[in-house]
């Protein structure tokens, strides 16, 4: 679905009406190359279609506040110095909350007379005043002025829309969380209501009423027979007893009706050991579907953990997986091993295979465990990132970083891979002296500023980028 951005055109009447109409012309140009729509007063509401005046705030603020639903995020576009209080008033008015991306046109050297020139550059500061004065939060360019059709700008815009998905799906989230967590996982621990407070719903359902439902539905029900030939189209199940492939479609039918009927957009499950014991089979490919089909799905009940894979996904358009941080690789300081028994989505298999889960399989029974899922993630781009609610502070905090995946060889089974992130000694230390769970969501993308911007400007977490993880040393170090 194609995004919409409000667009603000800042103007000053002293200064030429071309440049206006010039950057109206760009921006079209360049939203209708990247698929956005644009959403701004036209020339006939004002002058230009820009904003200057408190009468110009009042038509441009009402016809966002009209539109707000629409609106994914607002573009502060100044082809000149612009009108600081006509900008910010206008987003007030809107009464939106949505990302601010502030945009100023540069000055030529050779063109510095009353004809062409901007100052822009100093405008963009004005502007950016009045919007802290006003409680807005904003993002900037990487550039402080840079052409509307630069390929900086094009990329500045691509980040923003990124950040723009994020705020808008986690501050209206609904999750599901299927039956209790492990005991034996503390570490999965959260809290629902600080959660809540930041706009993200948490649904429960009971395993008893999961298993009730599933044993309900006959084998020869047409869905059965329709979701058997789908596990089979995704991943190679030759091996996979016929048993268990129908309870893993019943399954499946069963958790689909369920987040349909409450609007749910991820889960986190109780993959062990009630499933095996009670249900005998692991549920990792039903979850791994999912996730695939963009509805993140998390182990262990860690619903903290599948809005970090919901915000890395929301980012990138991708799926995501939940890891462990599971082991070093061999001396090099900079690598290690991801790894889980497994559920990643197929786009991180491509030689997925239906299999068995060794680990559960030797107090579980290995037979009450099909449907674990096999496969190696091959070498290409990282980012991973973890959400947690700290209930001492009531905050939510958030770590987030990039890497890249390797080819490094790996013989081990499960879901697994290999990551190479610069200073990750620096990170695993930071990781344990703030309590952070042993599980990080991962995204085969480059999104981790996109995201942080989203989580610490619009959503207030408290997040960790590169810069604070990797000045976290040893004394004296």
């Amino acid at each position: 679905m194609p995004m919409t951005i409000g667009v603000i055109l800042g103007n000053r009447d002293f200064f030429p009406d071309q440049l206006v109409a010039e950057a109206r012309r760009d921006v079209l140009r360049l939203f209708a190359e990247l698929g956005i729509h644009p959403l701004w007063l036209s020339e006939s509401d004002t002058k230009m279609g820009a904003v200057e005046t408190w009468a110009d705030a009042q038509k441009c603020g009402k016809l966002f506040f009209d539109q707000r639903e629409r609106i994914d995020g607002i573009l502060v576009c100044l082809p000149n110095f612009g009108d600081e209080k006509g900008v910010a008033d206008a987003i007030r008015l809107s009464e939106l909350r949505c990302p601010v991306l502030v945009q100023a046109c540069p000055d030529d050297l050779d063109q510095f007379g009353l004809e062409r020139r901007r100052d822009a550059f100093c405008g963009k500061i004005s502007v950016c005043n009045n919007l802290r004065q006003y409680g807005i939060p904003f993002s900037l360019t990487r550039d402080h002025v840079i052409p509307v059709l630069s390929d900086e700008f094009r990329a500045d815009l691509l980040a923003f829309m990124e950040t723009c998905r994020v705020v808008r799906g986690l501050r209206r989230a609904r999750v599901g969380s299927v039956g209790a967590r492990p005991n034996a996982f503390n570490t999965t621990r959260y809290s629902e209501k600080i959660f809540e407070a930041a706009g993200i719903s948490v649904n429960t359902i009971d395993l008893s009423d999961v298993f009730g439902r599933a044993a309900r539905i006959v084998a020869t029900d047409a869905r059965v027979k329709d979701k058997i030939e789908s596990i089979r189209a995704y991943a190679d199940s030759r091996n996979t007893p016929p048993e268990a492939m129908t309870r893993m479609a019943k399954l499946a039918i069963v958790l689909s009706d369920w987040m349909q009927q409450y609007g749910l957009a991820a889960t986190a499950l109780q993959c062990w050991s009630s499933m095996q014991s009670n249900y005998g089979v692991n549920v990792c490919t039903v979850m791994s579907m999912m996730s695939e089909s963009l509805m993140p799905s998390a182990c262990e009940v860690d619903i903290a953990g599948v809005v970090s894979m919901y915000a890395l996904q929301l980012a990138s358009g991708r799926p995501s997986a939940l890891v462990d941080w599971n082991n070093n690789y061999g001396g090099d300081r900079d690598k290690c091993v991801l790894f889980h028994c497994g559920n990643w989505a197929k786009e991180f298999l491509p030689d997925i295979a239906i299999g068995t889960a060794p680990i559960l399989g030797t107090t579980l029974g290995e037979q009450n465990t099909w449907g674990a899922l096999m496969g190696r993630t091959p070498a290409g781009p990282l980012t991973f990132g973890r959400v947690t609610t700290d209930d001492k502070s009531g905050k939510i905090r958030a770590y987030l970083g990039e890497g890249r995946l390797t080819d490094d060889p790996l013989d081990t089974f499960g879901t697994r891979a290999v990551a190479q992130v610069p200073g990750l000694q620096r990170l695993l230390r930071y990781v344990c002296r703030n309590g952070f769970e042993h599980h990080t969501a991962i995204n085969i993308a480059s999104v981790a500023n996109s995201v942080h911007e989203a989580l610490e400007t619009y959503l207030g977490w408290e997040v960790a980028g590169p810069a604070v993880w990797a000045a976290d040393g040893f004394a004296g170090s």
